[in-house]
């Protein structure tokens, strides 16, 4: 079996608890913007979390998705950039980790393993 076509994908931690397992997951841009967000890479996930969310003082988390099993098509809307677009649900089984995504103690979202 080839190796996952990973990528990453930030929630709020509640969000995610909340989300019953039977259904796949969605996230509020689907929605809004027609897609949900997704970074590829450790280091532009941490950045693309502090840009954006660094002020949000609530808990997120960190999901790690397989975009060949999404179940929805993905693609890169803005070539040459990480971030890939899933225009769809996100499968339950593509969804390989969910982690905490901690932080430093000013607040800054910090590396992950």
């Amino acid at each position: 079996m080839p190796d996952p076509r990973t990528t990453f994908h930030l929630a709020p931690r509640a969000r995610w608890e909340g989300w019953a397992p039977e259904v796949a997951y969605e996230s509020p841009s689907l929605h809004e913007e027609g897609f949900i967000h997704c970074t590829d890479g450790v280091e532009s996930m941490v950045a693309t979390a502090n840009r954006f969310y660094r002020g949000d003082p609530g808990e997120f988390v960190v999901m790690t998705v397989d975009l060949d099993r999404a179940g929805s098509p993905w693609r890169f809307d803005d070539p040459g950039k990480p971030f890939p677009h899933i225009y769809g649900p996100i499968a339950r089984e593509a969804i390989l980790a969910v982690r905490p995504f901690p932080r430093d103690a000013e607040g800054a979202f910090v590396r992950f393993e």
